[in-house]
């Protein structure tokens, strides 16, 4: 207990000084460059401080539990015997591994919805849109789309191919996709791939890859276990531009419909 309550003070500690800089420029710039008093100073003050307590708790609750977690679990889905049962001799094959795609598919959706930051952008889209791009929508759009990107990266440390395959063809779709894609969308869908690399995602998906890389026969932690917050950066934006090309040609079906 002593040795949890001195990380989480040591974790404040290191919050503080990391948020101090961004405090600063703020206050700095209201004070000296806008010239004008900060209006409501003690609730801006106690959000400040709410702030950094609730990170402080959420880095150590993350590098307490869900990071080793994370790495714990791909190493147990890795394992052969819980493969292959008494024949641990067979050299497994990369179709074998389907509780690894399935779990990896799964923590990428989850940890997305989970995630403070997509929350945050989708409700602004959803109000400066007018309510025409949904909160659910664009949330789910974005999960399925670091879902799938996971679980493929994921297929890739397990078959050793190239990062550079995936990620060359993934942008050459992406820029197909922005031709044709309706404009309000763009900018929201590049951004959506940003958003998912934050405070949830990125640690447990580090977690997978390196226990992946550090358990699968063949494979080096340092030159296989990143790359897939590569995958989840990239996959959001794919699957965003699907979402409003498919949602406007529902659009033009239903009004087609209509006018016959």
């Amino acid at each position: 207990m002593l040795h949890i309550l001195s990380d989480l003070v040591f974790v404040i500690a290191a919050t503080v000084w990391d948020v101090l800089p961004i405090a600063l420029i703020i206050f700095g710039f209201q004070l000296f460059i806008l010239r004008k008093p900060i209006p409501n100073l003690k609730r801006i003050i106690s959000g400040f401080v709410l702030v950094l307590l609730g990170l402080g708790f959420f880095l150590e609750g993350l590098q307490a539990a869900l990071f080793p977690l994370g790495k714990l679990m791909a190493q147990q889905l890795t394992d052969p015997v819980f493969i292959l049962g008494d024949d641990v001799e067979h050299v497994l094959q990369w179709w074998e591994y389907q509780w690894v795609y399935l779990f990896a598919f799964a923590i990428g959706f989850s940890t997305t919805i989970a995630e403070p930051s997509l929350l945050a952008v989708a409700i602004k889209a959803n109000q400066v849109s007018a309510g025409s791009i949904g909160v659910w929508g664009l949330r789910i759009a974005v999960a399925i789309g670091v879902a799938i990107g996971i679980a493929l990266g994921v297929y890739r440390v397990v078959t050793g191919t190239p990062l550079y395959w995936y990620i060359i063809t993934g942008y050459v779709f992406v820029l197909i996709q922005t031709l044709f894609a309706p404009r309000m969308i763009i900018a929201l869908a590049y951004d959506s791939g940003g958003v998912t690399t934050s405070t949830v995602t990125v640690p447990l998906v580090a977690a997978l890859g390196l226990g992946l890389a550090s358990t699968v026969p063949g494979r080096n932690p340092l030159l296989d276990g990143f790359g897939l917050i590569a995958f989840a950066s990239l996959f959001p934006i794919m699957s965003v531009l699907a979402y409003a090309q498919l949602s406007e040609w529902q659009a033009r079906r239903s009004l087609k419909a209509r006018n016959q």
